[in-house]
């Protein structure tokens, strides 16, 4: 699966969302950048089918129009997305994974939530409030839930560099995902770009750390492509 976006923008003298390009494909973990508050969810809507941009196209395996925006929909999660999909903050960890399993159609009483939990060796945080769960662990959960999901072959995890913590952890789980055949999207910021192409200072030979593919929007709705994995 491919998914291109080519110089979408949104909003008046797009405010919401500036011209931008990018691809992600199955298989692949790619990283948007793109900065405000607003941005990284109209991006993600955008990307997941779920807004119709102002300007520019959506693609899916170089398809476009009606058909091929309700396919993405339904192809793609759209995951933590602030203000969208984000779970409300005050929710135990067991309340969130119960509704992400009646989502997928998969028993949902609290027994069969716990039960879950415990095989992904969450069950200790299951009345923890998802808002007080380690970045790294909210992000594990609200994938491996989305995966889940009947016809689910892509995700778009919006802004996961605001819940604080390692930009590497969450990197590491988009390439996990997209090691098991996931169109991966991340979208995050500039700060957490540039922390994931830095060198690590951990290995004594100094080799630089894989680099993700990124993107970030341009007025001229140019791709500006990173290394890639």
């Amino acid at each position: 699966m491919r998914i291109s976006l080519d110089a979408v923008a949104k909003g008046r003298r797009d405010v919401a969302l500036p011209p931008t390009s990018l691809v992600f494909v199955s298989g692949r973990a790619t990283l948007a950048v793109t900065e405000t508050a607003q941005r990284p969810t109209v991006l993600g809507l955008i990307a997941s089918g779920r807004m119709t941009p102002d300007a520019g196209t959506v693609a899916l395996d170089g398809e476009t129009g009606r058909h091929a925006t309700a396919a993405i929909r339904r192809r793609i999660a759209l995951i933590d997305a602030p203000d969208v999909s984000e779970p409300a903050p005050n929710i135990p960890v067991a309340g969130v994974t119960a509704e992400e399993l009646m989502f997928a159609g998969r028993p949902s009483d609290p027994i069969s939530a716990r039960r879950w939990l415990d095989a992904h060796g969450l069950r200790h945080y299951s009345r923890l409030p998802i808002a007080d769960l380690a970045p790294a662990e909210r992000v594990r959960l609200l994938l491996e839930l989305a995966a889940l999901r009947s016809g689910v072959e892509g995700v778009v995890l919006v802004s996961p560099d605001r819940h604080g913590g390692d930009p590497a952890r969450w990197w590491a789980l988009a390439e996990e995902f997209a090691g098991r055949g996931l169109a991966v999207l991340v979208i995050a910021g500039e700060a957490s770009a540039s922390s994931l192409a830095a060198p690590t200072r951990r290995s004594a030979a100094r080799s630089p750390r894989p680099r993700p593919s990124r993107v970030r929007p341009t007025h001229r709705g140019a791709l500006l492509a990173g290394g890639t994995r």
